[in-house]
């Protein structure tokens, strides 16, 4: 379940190469784009410019580089060259990429266009939820309070948490152990050492926490047809406390909570 220090940094290495593919989508004007080309666009730069391997493409069958949830859709998005990205809409875009046999996983949900204010509220509580479960992350930790800082503060901001899906341990394989849950009570669950590494990524809805899947078989979505949205990174408990391996350059670790 843990992994060696020379392990941790070939996930670093992964995990750069998964933020500069963030970089790059942050350049683009998304408006009018269909999530296929978004895809493709992905799937090119990971391959060709990083020279590196879009984990998600194969694995359980799946056919794509990433998975692309829009408005109602919670998480497991098909990329499709019919949906086209327009000025209003948010767009979760969940990307795996290996390097040197490791994966690294990430995910962003961009504001595409203007955007209401309702839907801007969601994605900035859901970005800080995230950042409340890695804050919550240090050696002797549990993953109850990695999941009861997530939930406090959807809760806080009126959303709710989803409880079917959660993070996970993450390696040469891109689900491991643990579970990482996104909700839970403190002092309960896993007790966290160093070398562990594992995905935070909490689904927030603005209204009931409720999904269904699609006929699809993949797409998971609302079932009061609200918003949802998601962020996602891959973190290594640390001596000091943790890691972020995903973090983007315009991003910055805020200080870790007080045990």
């Amino acid at each position: 379940m843990t992994k060696r220090p020379e392990e941790v940094e070939l996930m670093a290495v992964s995990g750069k190469l998964l933020a500069q593919v963030f970089t790059h989508l942050d350049r683009l004007n998304l408006i009018g784009m269909s999530t296929m080309q978004v895809n493709d666009l992905v799937d090119r730069y990971i391959t060709n410019d990083l020279q590196a391997r879009p984990a998600s493409k194969g694995q359980y069958g799946f056919k794509y580089s990433l998975n692309s949830s829009r408005n109602s859709v919670v998480c497991h998005g098909v990329p499709s060259t019919s949906e086209i990205l327009l000025s209003g809409d948010i767009v979760n875009l969940d990307i795996t990429l290996e390097k040197n046999g490791y994966i690294a996983d990430s995910s962003k949900t961009y504001l595409v266009g203007e955007v209401a204010p309702a839907a801007r509220r969601l994605v900035k509580a859901t970005y800080e939820a995230m950042w409340k479960g890695i804050k919550a992350v240090r050696p002797g930790a549990r993953l109850g309070d990695v999941g009861h800082a997530i939930e406090s503060h959807a809760r806080k901001n009126g959303y709710t948490v989803v409880r079917e899906y959660c993070g996970h341990g993450i390696g040469r394989e891109m689900h491991e152990a643990p579970e990482v849950l996104h909700w839970g009570r403190p002092n309960t669950g896993l007790t966290l050492r160093e070398g562990m590494v594992f995905t935070i990524e909490p689904m927030i809805n603005q209204g009931l926490n409720a999904v269904e899947t699609r006929d699809d078989g993949w797409t998971v979505v609302t079932r009061d047809g609200k918003l949802s949205a998601q962020f996602e990174h891959t973190v290594a408990v640390t001596r000091q406390g943790v890691r972020v391996l995903t973090l983007r350059p315009d991003e910055k670790v805020p200080a870790q909570e007080t045990p």
